[in-house]
């Protein structure tokens, strides 16, 4: 009697030699129906996931304060620019749940720029806040931009980023989060218009203006110029929120010019000796920006404007040791990780924060120092039986003078 071939109760399909049939009660399913049902649930899954994560609902919403504690946690100090972000993250949020009620009152939104020195911050911030947020944000650097027909990216690229953390979803990243960091490297070369190209200056603001004031924009999905064959994506930047940082050096040679301009008659003289000159970057005004060379049209669609304080010595030493991911404790749980255990003397840490305020390169100088001084540590321990490492005053020290870190000494 010839023996009757199983069948897929679901496609038809008959048993054969590479496809395995699954068997239930009454019938039978094929492995090509099991990953056809497997990939409709996971897609129906994502778009239900979506779906919630665009019916924001303003109980749900992380209040201001709320986000500037879970900043605190992770960046010491800057008190002025995490309120001024974690209020226009959350008014960027019931922006977008803003339902038209005949009143005709549509909230703009107010896109941020935050000035500081290197090492202050500003990036941290912007990494730190994304860790939180309910709507796709993405990093890009205003460095490798440029007007479009020359080498570097298109400032379209700043969305083709966006649209790959959103996953292609053109509704979801129409409503996200962009940092352009150092945005400072696109300011034009004087305080006058150019009359010739500045293509990675001037041309890449005017190229922003369209960003910043909400157009739609056409995206290339995998990048402008590799692929010109490629389908345009259109993508409405009117509720895309723009947080720009830079650190502006020289700036504050700006800021005291302007201060002195206004500086008329005796009361205003004596006013003038009130100024704090080692935090000249707390009097920064729109004026300043323009000075340094950011076009007006750019200033005026980023209304937000707040500066990061330079870092004094307690701020540096807390940076050190007391964050979640602070550097000491980022090289403990490497040795812990080769099962030795890693101590500091206390003397060490004063040692670290007076290299990195004599180099003056802010925060990010103490993790460089602390990479030199750990170096042959790092290399020798490894391979050998030790269970404990403790860093002496003396090691260190004799660490950082038999590298070359010693000649970032400011002049």
């Amino acid at each position: 009697m010839p023996r009757i071939k199983r069948h897929c109760n679901f496609c038809g399909r008959e048993e054969a030699p590479g496809l395995l049939l699954l068997s239930g009660l009454d019938g039978y399913i094929c492995s090509e129906c099991v990953a056809q049902a497997s990939r409709v649930l996971e897609e129906m899954a994502e778009s239900e996931r979506k779906k919630k994560a665009q019916e924001l609902k303003q109980s749900e919403l992380p209040k201001p304060r709320q986000i500037k504690e879970f900043l605190d946690q992770y960046v010491i100090g800057q008190d002025e620019a995490k309120r001024y972000l974690s209020v226009s993250v959350y008014n960027h949020y019931k922006r977008l749940m803003q339902v038209d009620n005949g009143d005709n009152v549509e909230i703009e939104k107010s896109n941020i720029i935050m000035v500081g020195a290197t090492g202050t911050g500003k990036t941290l911030l912007a990494r730190t806040i994304a860790k939180m947020l309910k709507v796709p944000f993405t990093i890009v650097d205003a460095t490798v931009l440029t007007e479009a027909g020359y080498v570097g990216e298109d400032i379209e690229s700043i969305l083709t980023r966006l649209l790959q953390v959103a996953d292609y979803d053109v509704k979801a990243a129409e409503r996200g989060i962009v940092f352009i960091d150092e945005i400072d490297k696109i300011a034009r070369k004087g305080d006058t218009p150019s009359i010739t190209r500045d293509v990675s200056g001037e041309g890449v603001q005017q190229g922003l203006l369209k960003l910043l004031e909400g157009s739609v924009v056409l995206v290339p999905p995998q990048g402008g110029r590799k692929h010109p064959e490629q389908k345009m994506i259109p993508v409405n930047t009117q509720n895309i929120l723009f947080i720009c940082g830079g650190a502006f050096d020289g700036i504050e040679r700006k800021i005291a010019q302007r201060l002195n301009t206004h500086v008329v008659g005796y009361g205003n003289v004596e006013n003038a000796f009130r100024l704090d000159k080692n935090n000249m970057m707390q009097y920064i005004a729109p004026q300043d920006l323009k000075s340094y060379g950011l076009i007006p049209e750019i200033i005026g669609r980023m209304p937000v404007l707040t500066y990061l304080e330079p870092l004094s010595r307690d701020a540096l030493r807390s940076i050190l040791t007391e964050p979640k991911n602070a550097i000491i404790k980022q090289y403990v749980k490497l040795f812990e990780m080769d099962g030795v255990k890693l101590t500091f003397d206390p003397a060490v840490f004063d040692f670290i924060i007076d290299k990195a305020v004599e180099y003056r390169l802010g925060a990010r100088g103490l993790r460089s120092i602390v990479e030199t001084i750990m170096m042959d540590a790092m290399y020798e321990i490894p391979s050998t039986r030790k269970k404990t490492f403790n860093v002496t005053l003396d090691y260190a020290t004799a660490q950082l003078d038999k590298s070359n870190l010693n000649r970032l000494k400011a002049e």
